[in-house]
């Protein structure tokens, strides 16, 4: 159960209200983080939208996107994260098989999905500086600088909600991961 309680989402008012209506125009429904974030802290929330809003825009394919942010809520154990984005993956045309690889560090099948998928797991295991043989390694598989760029910024994304979830126990409303 989330630990931060928040009032009826159809008492919100002024720029939560509008943030609210915005999310259930494009969604179709107002995901409980973004119910959460929108009492707390709706400027937080408002940039958060614009820079997922940059994200897809960027250089990396959705499915990288979805790969990055699937393999770090699994390593950091955000179950809310983990759902949001299995479903997001699938949408994005990951398949079952492909998912349950990326959570659990198995090859996939496409050299360079498996690529992301080693990076993303040394930086998430690793601090300091990466080794430059990494760097390396990510670049070999065929992604440029600009998508470094872009898997950082898909790393860091992740990263903010991952934190938020499991601070708040957010209650997750989105298919169950099995």
């Amino acid at each position: 159960m989330s630990r931060i309680a928040i009032p009826a989402v159809e008492s919100a008012t002024g720029a939560t209200a509008e943030l609210y209506a915005q999310i259930k125009k494009a969604n179709g429904k107002l995901p409980n983080l973004y119910a959460t974030l929108g009492h707390l802290t709706p400027a937080s929330l408002s940039a958060y939208l614009a820079a997922e809003a940059v994200l897809a825009r960027a250089s990396l394919p959705r499915q990288d996107v979805e790969t990055i942010k699937v393999l770090v809520s699994e390593l950091s154990g955000c179950d809310y994260c983990l759902a949001a984005h299995m479903m997001l993956g699938k949408m994005a045309g990951l398949d079952a098989g492909t998912l349950h690889n990326i959570r659990a560090g198995e090859p996939t099948g496409d050299a360079k999905r498996d690529a992301l998928v080693r990076f993303v797991r040394v930086i998430q295991q690793t601090s300091g500086t990466l080794p430059a043989a990494e760097v390396d390694a990510i670049r070999a598989a065929g992604y440029t600088d600009a998508q470094l760029a872009d898997i950082a910024y898909a790393y860091a994304m992740i990263t903010y909600t991952n934190t938020f979830n499991r601070i708040n126990d957010t209650d997750v409303d989105f298919p169950p991961v099995k």
